[in-house]
Protein backbone atom coordinates (compact mmCIF):
# COMPACT_ATOMS: atom_id res chain seq x y z
CA UNK A 1 0.00 0.00 0.00
CA UNK A 2 1.00 3.08 -1.15
CA UNK A 3 -0.03 6.45 0.10
CA UNK A 4 0.26 9.76 -2.23
CA UNK A 5 2.29 11.96 0.02
CA UNK A 6 5.45 10.60 2.31
CA UNK A 7 5.87 11.94 5.70
CA UNK A 8 7.23 15.82 6.31
CA UNK A 9 8.74 17.12 8.34
CA UNK A 10 6.71 18.07 11.43
CA UNK A 11 5.74 16.61 14.74
CA UNK A 12 2.44 15.85 16.91
CA UNK A 13 2.69 16.44 20.76
CA UNK A 14 1.33 12.62 21.64
CA UNK A 15 2.34 10.00 19.13
CA UNK A 16 0.76 7.21 21.33
CA UNK A 17 -1.57 6.08 19.03
CA UNK A 18 -2.01 7.25 15.38
CA UNK A 19 -4.69 9.81 14.44
CA UNK A 20 -6.40 9.26 10.90
CA UNK A 21 -9.19 12.11 9.71
CA UNK A 22 -11.12 10.92 6.63
CA UNK A 23 -12.24 13.78 4.81
CA UNK A 24 -15.68 14.15 2.23
CA UNK A 25 -17.04 17.20 0.47
CA UNK A 26 -19.82 17.91 3.39
CA UNK A 27 -18.96 15.85 6.38
CA UNK A 28 -22.80 14.53 6.55
CA UNK A 29 -22.09 11.59 4.39
CA UNK A 30 -19.14 9.52 3.29
CA UNK A 31 -16.31 10.71 5.92
CA UNK A 32 -19.06 9.81 9.29
CA UNK A 33 -19.91 6.32 7.49
CA UNK A 34 -15.52 5.69 7.23
CA UNK A 35 -14.67 7.17 10.75
CA UNK A 36 -17.53 4.81 12.21
CA UNK A 37 -16.34 1.64 10.37
CA UNK A 38 -13.06 2.27 11.25
CA UNK A 39 -14.42 2.91 14.69
CA UNK A 40 -15.80 -0.58 14.84
CA UNK A 41 -12.80 -2.36 12.85
CA UNK A 42 -10.51 -0.76 15.68
CA UNK A 43 -12.70 -2.02 18.56
CA UNK A 44 -13.53 -5.75 16.99
CA UNK A 45 -9.36 -5.73 16.67
CA UNK A 46 -8.45 -4.01 20.35
CA UNK A 47 -6.30 -1.09 18.48
CA UNK A 48 -6.20 2.00 19.99
CA UNK A 49 -6.23 4.82 16.77
CA UNK A 50 -8.30 8.49 17.26
CA UNK A 51 -10.51 9.05 14.44
CA UNK A 52 -12.18 11.63 12.99
CA UNK A 53 -13.66 13.22 9.77
CA UNK A 54 -14.12 16.54 7.84
CA UNK A 55 -15.11 18.02 5.00
CA UNK A 56 -13.53 20.33 2.42
CA UNK A 57 -16.72 22.53 2.43
CA UNK A 58 -18.16 24.84 5.20
CA UNK A 59 -21.38 23.66 4.02
CA UNK A 60 -22.15 21.55 7.08
CA UNK A 61 -20.24 22.56 9.65
CA UNK A 62 -21.46 21.76 13.30
CA UNK A 63 -24.57 19.71 11.98
CA UNK A 64 -25.14 15.95 12.31
CA UNK A 65 -24.74 13.43 10.06
CA UNK A 66 -27.39 13.35 7.26
CA UNK A 67 -30.56 11.24 8.63
CA UNK A 68 -29.77 8.30 5.79
CA UNK A 69 -26.25 8.28 7.14
CA UNK A 70 -26.99 7.97 10.43
CA UNK A 71 -29.63 5.44 9.41
CA UNK A 72 -27.05 2.84 7.33
CA UNK A 73 -24.63 2.86 10.67
CA UNK A 74 -27.55 2.51 12.85
CA UNK A 75 -28.10 -0.98 11.03
CA UNK A 76 -24.45 -1.61 12.33
CA UNK A 77 -25.02 -1.01 15.96
CA UNK A 78 -23.32 1.99 15.51
CA UNK A 79 -24.64 6.04 16.30
CA UNK A 80 -23.07 8.50 15.07
CA UNK A 81 -26.23 11.09 15.44
CA UNK A 82 -23.79 13.00 17.93
CA UNK A 83 -21.13 13.56 15.02
CA UNK A 84 -20.71 16.74 14.04
CA UNK A 85 -19.48 18.80 10.59
CA UNK A 86 -16.35 20.29 10.53
CA UNK A 87 -14.18 21.76 8.10
CA UNK A 88 -11.07 21.01 7.13
CA UNK A 89 -7.94 22.99 8.49
CA UNK A 90 -3.98 23.46 7.74
CA UNK A 91 -3.33 22.16 11.15
CA UNK A 92 -4.70 19.08 10.75
CA UNK A 93 -1.83 18.01 8.47
CA UNK A 94 0.43 18.20 11.20
CA UNK A 95 -1.52 17.03 13.91
CA UNK A 96 -3.36 13.71 11.32
CA UNK A 97 -0.79 10.84 10.97
CA UNK A 98 -3.10 9.69 7.71
CA UNK A 99 -5.84 11.63 5.78
CA UNK A 100 -7.78 10.10 3.58
CA UNK A 101 -10.23 11.50 1.17
CA UNK A 102 -13.30 9.88 -0.65
CA UNK A 103 -12.80 10.87 -4.67
CA UNK A 104 -10.36 13.34 -6.62
CA UNK A 105 -12.15 16.52 -5.77
CA UNK A 106 -11.83 15.85 -2.59
CA UNK A 107 -8.15 14.83 -3.41
CA UNK A 108 -7.91 18.10 -4.91
CA UNK A 109 -9.27 20.33 -2.41
CA UNK A 110 -7.25 18.62 0.13
CA UNK A 111 -4.57 19.56 -1.43
CA UNK A 112 -4.95 23.16 -1.82
CA UNK A 113 -5.64 23.37 1.83
CA UNK A 114 -2.50 21.49 3.02
CA UNK A 115 -0.04 24.11 3.55
CA UNK A 116 2.72 21.67 2.76
CA UNK A 117 4.73 21.77 6.44
CA UNK A 118 2.55 18.55 8.42
CA UNK A 119 3.66 15.13 8.31
CA UNK A 120 -0.16 13.49 7.02
CA UNK A 121 0.30 10.72 5.01
CA UNK A 122 -2.49 11.31 2.40
CA UNK A 123 -4.36 9.33 -0.07
CA UNK A 124 -7.59 8.41 -1.69
CA UNK A 125 -9.10 5.77 0.86
CA UNK A 126 -10.09 3.40 -2.21
CA UNK A 127 -5.90 3.01 -2.86
CA UNK A 128 -5.88 1.39 -0.07
CA UNK A 129 -8.39 -1.44 -0.90
CA UNK A 130 -6.06 -4.29 -2.73
CA UNK A 131 -7.59 -4.09 -6.49
CA UNK A 132 -9.82 -1.15 -6.25
CA UNK A 133 -6.95 2.12 -6.71
CA UNK A 134 -8.47 4.80 -8.67
CA UNK A 135 -11.61 3.78 -7.32
CA UNK A 136 -14.14 6.41 -5.64
CA UNK A 137 -16.15 6.27 -2.78
CA UNK A 138 -19.42 7.10 -4.29
CA UNK A 139 -21.42 10.25 -3.31
CA UNK A 140 -24.59 9.05 -1.95
CA UNK A 141 -25.99 12.92 -1.40
CA UNK A 142 -28.82 12.53 -4.20
CA UNK A 143 -29.93 9.17 -3.98
CA UNK A 144 -32.07 6.67 -1.78
CA UNK A 145 -30.68 4.82 1.12
CA UNK A 146 -29.27 2.17 -1.15
CA UNK A 147 -26.94 4.45 -2.45
CA UNK A 148 -25.80 4.38 1.85
CA UNK A 149 -25.63 0.94 1.70
CA UNK A 150 -23.42 0.92 -1.23
CA UNK A 151 -21.28 4.09 1.07
CA UNK A 152 -21.29 1.62 4.20
CA UNK A 153 -20.11 -1.23 1.93
CA UNK A 154 -16.78 0.98 0.41
CA UNK A 155 -15.68 2.79 3.52
CA UNK A 156 -15.88 -0.67 5.33
CA UNK A 157 -13.82 -2.14 3.39
CA UNK A 158 -11.46 0.68 3.36
CA UNK A 159 -11.70 1.25 6.90
CA UNK A 160 -10.70 -2.29 7.40
CA UNK A 161 -7.61 -2.04 4.50
CA UNK A 162 -6.52 0.95 6.74
CA UNK A 163 -6.65 -1.18 9.72
CA UNK A 164 -4.43 -3.52 8.40
CA UNK A 165 -1.90 -0.91 7.47
CA UNK A 166 -2.49 0.82 10.84
CA UNK A 167 -1.48 -2.63 12.82
CA UNK A 168 1.50 -3.12 10.31
CA UNK A 169 2.73 0.44 11.01
CA UNK A 170 2.06 0.89 14.83
CA UNK A 171 0.81 -2.25 16.08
Amino acid sequence: MTFRAVPRNGCRPDMSKPRVLFVCLGNICRSPLAEAALRRAAAEAGFEVDIESAGTADYHVGEAPDPRAIEEARKYGIDIKEYRGRQLRPQDFREFDYILGMDRSNMANIARIDPGDGMAKVAMLLDIVPGQKGREVADPWFGELDGFSATWKEVDAGARALLEVLLEEHG
